[in-house]
């Protein structure tokens, strides 16, 4: 079968959104110098579900420590969002303080390559995208209809995109922060050389340094 669903592409403009939610009606642009994490799901009063909102709840001072806002989305009414989110306290006694996106008209999933016809013909799948202040698209994952996002490695993610920004460096498998950054490869053969003898940088080899920030 072709393949038709429109992705958005990294290190470009994400795309434009103005939509109903449970904290009034959201734009991008309301997110204008500060990170987003805009994150889909299948349906309200789920259960894996229910545990992916819990956790980015209780992750959010972390998140809000970091300059970045959550935003869910899913293809429901408001009315649907706002019974989940009372019963999510209710039942679990977490409250629910970011806002969820009311997208019946499946225009923003359908923008953003949330609707896979094989997952689901008319719920969103487990994508999530980062976008920095700017507005421009860092980062997306996809996970199975059946399985849960682990909240951590997102937490994890935007701490080492934003030591990436900050620092013009590169960051290891599991980078951790505290831990040395991957430089940038040295652009010449004498650039090479003296970093290798400078004693700043960890080097392995002429392509393979690290160094503490």
């Amino acid at each position: 079968m072709e393949n038709t669903i429109g992705l958005p592409r990294l290190n470009e403009p994400a795309p434009a959104f103005n939509a109903e939610t449970t904290h009034g009606r959201k734009t991008l642009e309301d997110y204008k110098g500060k990170w987003l994490i805009l994150f889909s799901h299948p349906a309200d009063f789920t259960p894996v579900c229910t545990t992916e909102f819990m956790a980015f709840q209780q992750r959010k001072a972390k998140f809000d420590a970091m300059n970045c806002e959550l935003l869910g989305l899913s293809i429901d009414s408001h009315h649907s969002h706002n019974a989940w989110v009372l019963n999510i306290k209710e039942k679990f006694g977490v409250d629910i303080e970011f806002p969820i996106i009311a997208d019946l008209d499946m225009k923003v999933a359908t923008s953003y390559g949330m609707i896979h016809p094989g997952a689901a013909d008319t719920s969103a799948v487990r994508a999530t995208f980062m976008i920095d202040p700017e507005g421009v698209l860092r980062a997306m994952v996809y996970y199975p209809m059946s399985n849960g996002r682990q909240i951590d490695e997102f937490v994890r993610l935007l701490e080492a995109m934003q030591t990436s920004d900050e620092n013009a460096c590169a960051t290891p498998e599991n980078w951790r922060k505290g831990e040395q950054v991957i430089v940038p490869p040295a652009a010449t053969i004498d650039e090479a050389k003296a970093r290798m003898a400078s004693g700043e940088y960890e080097c392995v080899d002429f392509y393979f340094c690290k160094k503490d920030i």
